[in-house]
């Protein structure tokens, strides 16, 4: 099995900002070669959504059109670790924030997504 654990969520302000961590481990994980993360979101009564995705060598990134500009993912292969910088954070961007690994290549769908985090809140206050 794989387990990801997510952290970094938490309280800020409009315009503040946090960044979130997601650590892999586990027997199975260690059976990919290579693998793309992702980070995903869902806001009370709403669907699940594609935020940002990273492919093995951090080459090729994705990110959802509203947080262009604003957030940042990067990985450190070292240490099994995706993050996610997230600054001039928005009110809607309030949400559950999860994290995901796929084998390569790198997607924005997350049905293609196997291993997911329990997830981390993030709760921006106007």
């Amino acid at each position: 099995q794989v387990q990801l654990v997510e952290s970094g969520g938490g309280l800020v302000q409009a315009g503040g900002s946090l960044r979130l961590s997601c650590a892999a481990s586990g027997r199975t994980f260690s059976t990919f070669s290579t693998y793309a993360m992702g980070w995903f979101r869902q806001a009370p009564g709403k669907e699940r959504e594609f935020v940002a995705a990273i492919s093995w060598r951090g080459s090729t990134t994705y990110y959802k059109d509203s947080v262009k500009g604003r957030f940042t993912i990067s990985r450190d292969n070292a240490k099994n670790t995706v993050y996610l910088q997230m600054n001039y954070l928005k009110p809607e961007d309030t949400a559950v924030y999860y994290c995901a690994v796929k084998r390569e290549p790198v997607r924005t769908t997350e049905n293609l997504y196997d291993y997911w985090g329990q997830g981390t809140q993030v709760t921006v206050s106007s």
